[in-house]
């Protein structure tokens, strides 16, 4: 019995223990902690705003998500990027205020980038 008991708690522990590595396991990577720097050090949007909320919106893509292809009109224009930011509860930020103009949307957008729709990992 005494045998059983502790099998089952080494069980329960083992299980804690990858739930919580497997929680953290993004920040604890190469590429995780360089997605964390970058985000820390560049804002989540582009200057162009959405046209109909007159800010960046910020859409939420899978958190295993990394890699976002930005499409451009003309040649050579179409690149891939990482998503380095990531949403959390407090959210990225609100976008508008005093000293942050953006641009609007171009009548004829000539880059993605230009409709103010921006990708952000969604949470751990």
């Amino acid at each position: 019995m005494k045998k059983i008991v502790t099998i089952g708690v080494l069980a329960l522990a083992m299980v804690a223990l990858s739930l919580s590595s497997s929680a953290l396991g993004e920040t604890t990577t190469w590429q995780g902690k360089k997605a964390l720097w970058f985000a820390q050090r560049s804002p989540w949007h582009a200057p162009y705003a959405h046209w109909k909320y007159k800010q960046p919106v910020a859409l939420v893509v899978p958190p295993h998500a990394n890699m976002q292809t930005h499409w451009g009109w003309g040649v050579g224009n179409t690149r891939m990027t990482p998503i380095n930011h990531q949403f959390q509860r407090p959210y990225p930020g609100e976008s508008y205020g005093v000293g942050c103009p953006f641009y609007k949307t171009p009548y004829w957008p000539s880059d993605t980038d230009q409709f103010g729709v921006y990708y952000i990992r969604g949470p751990w």
